[in-house]
């Protein structure tokens, strides 16, 4: 009587050890050779609806391909065990569809031109080299919390990286108008694509250290509790950066970016609805400042408003107009892969590939591209609510929501939806420094997902030291009187 009933259930959960949290590692080696599978696919269609036979070529891209991924999976799995198994595939998947459209331009383009140099051998030389930078994050970031040690450092170095092409000659920072390159001897990089990273770190750090700063309220209007004056500084300096990289360097998309991710990491440190009013009231007046007083903003605004008006200008709607007609000729389910006509809109592995991708894949193919991106940049939210710090939770969500707002921005551009501002297609588009930069952030958020999945460690106790049996005290312990005849009672009467 008295005494708790053992069950074998009971004994078993009382004996067996606590089980751990798989890595699932096997999981995300499954998914990239699913992917691989889609990317080779790809990649005959194209050959067989091009060249009407498979060459070689086939062979080298697709054996480059898989020795990357391979790369990168044993990292993962090296260096961080317990990261997200969906995030590496669905990076995998969108950067071998983006290297298959590069290649299919290459060949349509080589017909045109026989002088024409394929992009395509350096955009898997541009992977290569991001593996690398994606490898030394994971090895020397080995806790994500140690960013925040050097974040005015980084801070610093990212206003820097920004203001730069501004500050150069055009000779060496201007390509198709826009001033956001740096040229050196045999390549030029964007730097503007290094500093938003930098600036989020930055503004991470920042946000946790003086988050009660913009929780304080201040006059309350109309049942509306308004900031303090004195706490708009981060914000009005976010927003004339902003303006400072509309005005001097002519691109509207990298300012649309920096602010939209400012604005969504100062709503998640404070959960006030009131900054994101304030910010995009700041902006709106931005944008209405610079048309009135630049005249290519003044231009894509018309090319935005009716692109066949401004066909024929310099600068005009001619780009838009084409990709327009190329989705339009993709339809539902597009031409197919290498039997459409992409390579005459204007940078249509750049700017436009995302036009090219739903001319020949169509509708349905262009969504499916876009769902991954949306459940690439969910898991990497997911991971940033489920980590323990709020530094990892503001890095995290800016990460992820960048990703977002990356796609929103060109896509609306290239759909007529917003005026186009020239942002790449992460992981789609040709190019090297928006694939570079990209391959870091996505380091930084398997880093982050690895801290919010793996178990906590609990610390075992420290084994106490006993004397010899021969040393130890012992204690006299004295029966209560009666005791002796209660227990002879007791044997009695059994």
């Amino acid at each position: 009587m008295g005494q708790p009933i053992s069950t074998p259930q009971a004994s078993q959960y009382a004996t067996n050890p606590p089980r751990e949290l798989p890595s699932r590692r096997g999981t995300e080696l499954m998914l990239l050779a699913f992917a691989a599978f889609i990317v080779t696919s790809a990649f005959i269609l194209v050959q067989a609806n091009q060249e009407q036979e498979l060459s070689w070529s086939l062979l080298w891209y697709g054996m480059a391909y898989l020795a990357i991924f391979a790369v990168a999976h044993l990292a993962v799995r090296r260096w961080a065990t317990y990261a997200d198994p969906l995030i590496l595939p669905c990076v995998a998947l969108l950067n071998g569809l983006g290297l298959v459209m590069i290649y299919r331009i290459d060949l349509a383009e080589a017909v045109n031109d026989p002088d024409y140099t394929a992009s395509a051998p350096r955009q898997v030389l541009f992977t290569i080299i991001a593996l690398a930078l994606f490898l030394a994050v994971l090895i020397v970031i080995s806790d994500h919390r140690t960013l925040t040690r050097y974040a005015y450092t980084f801070g610093l170095i990212g206003i820097v990286a920004l203001a730069l092409p501004a500050l150069l000659p055009s000779s060496l920072s201007e390509v198709n108008g826009a001033k956001v390159w740096l040229k050196l001897p045999g390549f030029s990089i964007q730097p503007s694509e290094f500093a938003k990273i930098l600036l989020m770190i930055f503004f991470a750090s920042f946000l946790v250290s003086k988050r009660d700063l913009f929780m304080a309220a201040g006059k309350r209007v109309l049942g509306v509790e308004l900031p303090r004056a004195r706490d708009l500084g981060p914000i009005l300096i976010a927003a004339i950066a902003c303006l400072g990289i509309l005005v001097f360097e002519k691109d509207l998309g990298t300012s649309l970016l920096f602010f939209g991710v400012v604005l969504v990491m100062l709503y998640v440190a404070t959960e006030r609805i009131i900054w994101v009013v304030v910010g995009l009231s700041l902006f709106f007046a931005g944008c209405i400042i610079a048309y009135s007083l630049f005249t290519h903003v003044q231009q894509r605004v018309a090319n935005w408003i009716d692109p066949l008006e401004t066909y024929n200008d310099a600068g005009g709607g001619y780009q838009i107009a084409q990709g327009l007609f190329g989705l339009g000729t993709g339809g539902l389910g597009g031409t197919g892969l290498g039997a459409g006509r992409p390579e005459i809109v204007p940078a249509a592995n750049t700017d436009f590939i995302t036009a090219a991708l739903g001319e020949e894949l169509g509708f349905m193919g262009l969504s499916a591209i876009l769902m991954i991106y949306l459940l690439l940049a969910m898991r990497g939210m997911r991971s940033a609510l489920a980590v323990r710090d709020t530094f990892g939770k503001l890095l995290g969500g800016g990460l992820s929501f960048a990703i977002i707002m990356q796609v929103f921005v060109i896509v609306g551009g290239v759909t007529k939806l917003i005026p186009m501002t020239g942002v790449t297609t992460p992981f789609l588009s040709y190019g090297g420094s928006s694939l570079l930069a990209n391959y870091i952030l996505v380091a930084l958020l398997l880093r982050i997902s690895d801290a919010a999945r793996r178990p906590q460690t609990t610390a075992k106790p420290r084994p106490q030291q006993q004397a010899p049996l021969a040393e130890a005290h012992t204690v006299m312990v004295q029966r209560p009187d009666g005791a002796g005849g209660a227990a002879g009672g007791h044997e009695g009467a059994r």
